[in-house]
């Protein structure tokens, strides 16, 4: 019986970590599977060996605030992989503590495949070396990311983005509305503030005060906020009490709640690239703490920050980056879909061309037998 360890840390990862498990026991049922996650990927069948949220976190000042949880569950990690020594570890993503524990497997005799390249064409390129000599081989989820990968000498493989297999919705426009109790004839903005509580800390709260400045625009408004499978309904509800406007909480449902929106402020991260694929207009907003992005800038090397926009190489949508990320800037980008159609329209057709860009349909069956060939390879 072949034992496959799959770790991620973040919400999306989650999401992906859960899609492979699923095609893996399609492929081979006997596999055991274990691994670092959250809600999707126990539900898919992992044994998990942690929570993904204990180590879910963004930005370097705020890492040190998490360190103690970190390197407790790094060892029992390290333990689990000393004992149990699975036949791959597949990492996905979380590129900081994955690429550490990488390190620690290969060390220990452990294969290690990369699912979902860190944003190395973003910022830190250096980090190709580093992943070149710790790999025996990248699935890489953006064509743009292959030559990188090979001009370092890595066997590289790109078998389609995961995302166009599951995002998608069944249901039209008022049959979502319906799902979650929202006026079908109201028109809807959601609110996507990432998936860690330091994401929700610093920027639902302004959000929220957004959402506030929008109803007093637009008498014909609602909004409604799906919560990640990392985060805490409770802990989301504490900030939807003092605000001064209803929003609409659901336990996941994302591609739903994006069929029933006519617009979206998101937070950059992926949750921008499953917003593109529905095509929902969206206003992408960032920031961290001052100092984490003082340094990040240091090493950032690309014109946008939103996915969507580093995909088409253009911005097609707007950017509230760090400073500019206020209520009343994310107020009056939302404003401009509501405002004026033909601009909304021309955002819509752009973000459907994303698809095509990503690769056919299939990607989650073509990712696990690339996994599978790994974990049945020679040692």
């Amino acid at each position: 019986m072949k034992k496959l360890m799959i770790m991620t840390g973040e919400a999306s990862g989650d999401m992906h970590g859960a899609n492979l498990a699923r095609e893996l026991r399609n492929l081979d049922p006997s596999i055991a599977l274990y691994g670092v996650g959250s809600r999707q990927m126990r539900e898919s069948g992992v044994r998990m060996l942690a929570d993904a949220s204990e180590i879910s976190v963004v930005g370097a000042t705020e890492v040190l605030t998490h360190l103690g949880a970190i390197y407790r569950i790094f060892g029992t990690l390290k333990e689990f992989i000393k004992r149990e020594r699975p036949d791959l570890l597949v990492l996905i993503d979380f590129p900081d503590f994955n690429i550490m524990l990488g390190k620690a497997a290969k060390k220990l005799g452990i294969p290690v495949l990369y699912y979902i390249s860190p944003q190395v064409w973003a910022w830190r390129k250096g980090r190709i070396k580093t992943i070149a000599r710790l790999v025996k081989a990248m699935i890489v989820v953006f064509p743009f990311e292959v030559p990188l990968y090979k001009s370092a000498g890595v066997d590289v493989r790109f078998a389609g983005h995961p995302l166009t297999d599951v995002v998608r919705s069944a249901c039209t426009q008022t049959e979502a509305r319906n799902r979650f109790a929202l006026d079908p004839g109201k028109r809807t903005v959601a609110l996507l503030p990432g998936s860690r509580t330091k994401e929700i800390t610093h920027l639902l709260p302004d959000m929220l005060k957004a959402a506030a400045i929008l109803s007093s625009r637009f008498h014909d408004l609602q909004f409604v906020l799906p919560v990640a499978p990392t985060l805490s309904r409770d802990f989301v509800r504490t900030f939807l009490d003092t605000s001064a406007v209803p929003v609409t909480l659901t336990d996941g449902g994302v591609y739903d709640v994006l069929r029933a929106s006519d617009a979206a402020l998101v937070t950059s991260g992926t949750a921008t690239l499953e917003a593109g694929l529905m095509a929902v207009p969206m206003v992408i907003v960032y920031r961290v703490s001052s100092l984490s992005y003082f340094i990040g800038r240091m090493f950032v090397d690309v014109d946008h920050i939103g996915l969507v926009n580093i995909v088409a190489g253009k911005r097609v949508v707007p950017e509230l980056v760090q400073g500019d990320a206020t209520p009343e800037n994310m107020a009056d980008a939302v404003t401009k879909f509501l405002d004026d159609p033909a601009y909304c329209q021309s955002v819509r057709s752009q973000l459907a061309g994303l698809r095509s860009q990503l690769g056919d349909e299939g990607a989650n069956a073509r990712i696990a037998a690339v996994v599978r060939e790994f974990l049945y390879a020679p040692a």
